[in-house]
């Protein structure tokens, strides 16, 4: 009996001792060399990144290097010996592995939240880029689930980065002293949230529904029961759905999604639809198609120069395992993305 139980703990304590790196080894080239330097400030509260259960045990997610702000900056400078003039900064707020059976999970699931967002630095003044802020899950049923979620994070991380580089950036100007508080900074001018109705209307673009500017150039046409038939320009002809992030029905938004519109809710939290990762992305992609590519996703003023776009980059594919789990999903208050919580 002693020898069983001695090897059933010997074997627990070789199956937790597995380690899955996040390497942080892809290429991070500024291919228009249009980047100084690229800083890192890792603002995690917790800087273990996790243990997850998977189908063959116990395994650890680990940085390759723990000093992540020196890995980061180090990485940068290898691969970009060519620079340009921009600054930019990444605050890392979360990253964080975990198993979880959400409320209307089918099972428990491996998944990973990250939050890192971007900011061109220039003349001790700050302008907000783009965040990736996420949960995705990994299939269960995967033995290298672990393995996955430590690529996955390294690809999403260093897709992110490249994004930054040209990534077109919010015009309002955020100082120094609240550069750790942004969030809270820039959602001071967001009139969607900040006031008190919505406008009618049809939004071609998360700014025009973060400014609360609808399209003078599209409207609404209803049939006699009040419901929206479709969609037209000042020619009167139909648009496609796909070109709209949004449309607002006496007071009540609607987000365009792959399956059609879907209303609009809010709570203290922000705004948010019912749905889940497989009725939002109805094809699989690399986590690559993540980065930059969220329908409506905010435009500001690039760098020396204003740039204002209608145009809606159509919903993204996703990433991760699409789970059928029905939740709310978050629009970002920043960027106009689905946010998955759980």
């Amino acid at each position: 009996m002693y020898k069983i139980f001695f090897f059933l703990i010997i074997t627990i304590c070789i199956s937790a001792q597995k380690t899955e790196f996040i390497k942080l080894d892809q290429s991070i080239k500024d291919r228009k060399s249009l980047t100084k330097s690229l800083t890192l400030i890792d603002n995690r509260t917790d800087k273990e990144v996790g243990i997850l259960i998977a189908k063959k045990g116990t395994a650890e997610v680990k940085l390759i290097n723990e000093d992540l702000k020196t890995y980061v900056e180090n990485w940068f400078e290898s691969d970009n010996k060519i620079k340009g003039n921009n600054d930019i900064v990444l605050i890392l707020e979360e990253l964080k592995v975990y198993n979880e059976k959400a409320p209307n999970d089918l099972a428990d699931y491996p998944k990973v939240r990250i939050k890192i967002s971007s900011f061109l630095k220039r003349n001790d003044k700050y302008y907000f880029i783009d965040r990736f802020n996420n949960v995705f899950v990994e299939d269960n049923t995967d033995p290298k689930a672990a393995k996955n979620i430590a690529k996955d994070i390294s690809e999403i991380i260093s897709e992110f980065i490249k994004y930054s580089y040209s990534g077109l950036v919010l015009k309002n100007q955020i100082p120094e002293n609240e550069l750790e508080n942004y969030e809270t900074y820039l959602s001071k001018n967001n009139k969607s949230i900040n006031n008190s109705s919505l406008m009618d209307g049809v939004y071609l673009s998360f700014k025009s529904f973060f400014d609360q500017t609808p399209s003078a150039q599209h409207t609404l046409e209803k049939n006699k029961q009040g419901e929206i038939k479709k969609i037209v320009n000042k020619q009167d002809l139909k648009i496609p759905m796909s070109e709209v992030f949004c449309y607002v029905n006496n007071g009540i938004a609607y987000r365009f999604t792959v399956n059609g519109f879907k209303e609009i809710k809010k709570n203290d939290n922000g705004y948010y639809i019912i749905a889940s990762r497989s009725q939002l992305f109805a094809e699989k992609a690399g986590t690559g198609a993540m980065i930059g590519g969220i329908a409506g996703g905010m435009v500001g003023a690039m760098v020396g120069a204003a740039i204002d776009s209608e145009s809606n980059k159509g919903v993204a594919k996703g990433f991760g395992f699409k789970t059928p789990t029905i939740t709310k999903v978050y629009i970002d208050a920043l960027t106009g993305e689905f946010i998955f919580t759980e």
